[in-house]
């Protein structure tokens, strides 16, 4: 494996959005980006922008005024290959949130790439839930590491960028570990999530809701994505 890219700038790779005086439990959002790229990553790149919607979604569906909300800030645009460079800004976000809020119980919501780092950073002790938006999910992705976490998916039918297939996959690989896993394709949504993009934002800030306290908020998606048969359309 090579060496890490630079440290992110100022304020590292947690930039809280809503930062209570004593959270009790936190929302990390990880935006999509490429399978390589070594340029640096910024908040004004279309993969960042396209979670700020999904920002103000959930932050107006928190079911607790106490719950921290962040997102993770890249030090670069991509993946690329063995360093895994999301997957350790995501472990560094999360180390800053244990400094400033403590070990609260954390959902990571991630979109495409960044459910990928969601994904392999859910074996953090302070993760508790993984929702993954149209994620990049490999054929054999790892699922271990999400042993006792819950797992929520949402896929776009119509995405043409990562596989739904896929997602499927891993999602019944992990049920074999996981506290729950479920998954749900989002009927005409595209890997942009801009058709439908209501959808995607209501049902997200929902299930966020529902994985922070699922006694006062229900769960958006019905019974059967948690099943063993075909992944229902939504």
């Amino acid at each position: 494996m090579t060496g890490p890219g630079p440290l992110p700038g100022p304020g590292g790779a947690l930039v809280p959005l809503l930062l209570p005086e004593r959270p009790r439990a936190a929302v990390l959002v990880l935006h999509g980006g490429r399978a390589d790229g070594t340029d640096p990553a910024r908040s004004w790149h279309p993969a960042a922008l396209r979670m700020r919607p999904f920002h103000r979604a959930i932050g107006a569906g928190l079911p607790h005024e106490d719950v921290l909300l962040a997102r993770v800030r890249y030090r670069l645009r991509g993946w690329n290959g063995d360093r895994a460079d999301p997957v350790r800004d995501t472990l560094e976000a999360l180390g800053r949130l244990a400094e400033l809020a403590g070990p609260v119980p954390t959902v990571l919501v991630g979109h495409s790439m960044g459910g990928r780092a969601a994904l392999h950073a859910a074996g953090h002790p302070q993760v508790r839930a993984v929702v993954a938006l149209a994620p990049w999910w490999p054929a054999g992705e790892p699922v271990r590491q999400a042993a006792g976490r819950h797992l929520i998916v949402l896929h776009g039918e119509r995405d043409r960028v990562t596989s739904p297939a896929e997602s499927a996959a891993c999602v019944r690989r992990a049920r074999g570990s996981a506290a729950r896993a479920g998954m749900a394709l989002v009927g005409d949504g595209d890997h942009a999530m801009l058709r439908r993009s209501r959808f995607w934002h209501v049902t997200t800030a929902a299930a966020v809701a529902h994985l922070l306290d699922p006694a006062s908020s229900p769960d958006p998606l019905p019974a059967r994505c948690y099943g063993a048969g075909t992944v229902p359309v939504l």
